[in-house]
C-alpha cells in the first residue's frame, strides 16, 4: 500500500443547492442543504485514501465544533488525523457553496484564525513516504514539507489554484509536479491560453507542470513538449472538488510508480465520477469504480 502525506487545508462546507448561480445580488431558495469536509488537500487525501493509499494529513484546524467534525470525518474516511494541530482559541475554514443544476459552483472562504507556525511537522514521517502533495493555504507548512520531501527524494505535487499568486511563486519552485487550475495558472502567468501560460509557468518550476481544464481534460508540458489529456465524459452533478480529488488520485498513482501521463488519467477517471456521484466525501469514487472505467474506455 503506497504511503501518502497531504498538507494544507481543511474546510466545513455548507452547500446550498440552488436552481442557478446568481449573477447579481439577490436572495435564492435552494432546494437541498448540507454540511460536509472539504478544503483541497484535505479533500486530496480522503481521495487517495478511498483509492487505496495509507494517508495522513497534516495541517490545523480550529478548537471548535467544525474542527472536531472535520477530523472525525477524515478519520472515518480512512485518513490519519494525528499531525492536525488544534490549539486552544483558534477557528476553522468554513466555506459557503452554492451548486447550480448543472454542477457549477460558486463559494465564499473563511480561513479561519489559525497558527503559521510549522516547525511542530512530524517530519521524520517522510521516511515512509512514497510522494508527497500541498495546496498553497498554508504556505509555511508547504514550504517546510516540499523542501524536506526534495531532500529526501521523495515526489511532491503542488495543488496550485486561484488566490494567491505570491504563494505560488513561493511553493511553485520546490515542487516536482505542478498542478494548477486553470484559472491559477492564468493568475500566476498572466496569460489566457493555457499552454501559454505552461511554458511560461516552467521557467520557474524544476520538474513537471500541468493544468486542468474541466470537461476539456488536462494539458501537461514535459521535457518541452505539450500533451492533452480528454476529460472522461459524464453528467456532472456537482464539481465541487473534483480537482482536489484529481490532485489526490495523481499523488497516489504516482507513489505507486506509474508515469505522469498514466496518473493523470487515473486522475482524470476519479474526478469524473466525483462529478458525476454528487458533492461532499462521501461520493468520493472507491478504486474499483475507477479501475472500471479506466477498463471501459481503454482503446
Amino acid at each position: 500500500m503506497a504511503a501518502v502525506i497531504c498538507l494544507g487545508i481543511a474546510v466545513q462546507d455548507c452547500v446550498f443547492s440552488v436552481p442557478e448561480i446568481p449573477g447579481s445580488p439577490r436572495k435564492v431558495t435552494a432546494s437541498d442543504f448540507r454540511i460536509s469536509g472539504g478544503g483541497m488537500a484535505a479533500t486530496a487525501a480522503v481521495a487517495s485514501a478511498r483509492l487505496g493509499g495509507q494517508v495522513a494529513f497534516w495541517g490545523r484546524l480550529g478548537d471548535d465544533a467544525a474542527g472536531a467534525d472535520l477530523v472525525a470525518a477524515l478519520r472515518a474516511h480512512g485518513v490519519d488525523a494525528d499531525a492536525v494541530q488544534r490549539r486552544a482559541g483558534s477557528r476553522s475554514p468554513v466555506s459557503a457553496v452554492l451548486v447550480g443544476p448543472t454542477g457549477e459552483r460558486m463559494l465564499a472562504v473563511y480561513r479561519g484564525q489559525l497558527e503559521a507556525a510549522a516547525d511542530w511537522l512530524p517530519l521524520e514521517r517522510l521516511a515512509a513516504a512514497q510522494a508527497v502533495l500541498v495546496d498553497f493555504r498554508w504556505l509555511e507548512g508547504a514550504e517546510r514539507l516540499l523542501t524536506a520531501a526534495r531532500a529526501r527524494g521523495v515526489p511532491s505535487v503542488l495543488d496550485a489554484d486561484v488566490g494567491d499568486a505570491a504563494a505560488l511563486a513561493c511553493l511553485v519552485p520546490l515542487a516536482d509536479h505542478v498542478v494548477f487550475s486553470q484559472l491559477g495558472l492564468a493568475e500566476f502567468t498572466g496569460e489566457v491560453d493555457p499552454a501559454q501560460g505552461l511554458r511560461k509557468a516552467a521557467a520557474a518550476a524544476p520538474g513537471l507542470v500541468a493544468v486542468t481544464l474541466g470537461e476539456q481534460g488536462s494539458l501537461f508540458l514535459m521535457n518541452g513538449a505539450l500533451q492533452a489529456l480528454p476529460a472522461f465524459g459524464v453528467r456532472a452533478v456537482d464539481t465541487n472538488g473534483a480537482g482536489d480529488v484529481f490532485h489526490g488520485a495523481y499523488t497516489l498513482a504516482l507513489a505507486e510508480g506509474r508515469a505522469p501521463l498514466a496518473a493523470a488519467r487515473f486522475a482524470a477517471a476519479a474526478a469524473a465520477l466525483k462529478c458525476a456521484a454528487g458533492g461532499g466525501w462521501d461520493s468520493v469514487p472507491g478504486r474499483t469504480s475507477v479501475d472500471e472505467l479506466l477498463k471501459g474506455t481503454a482503446a
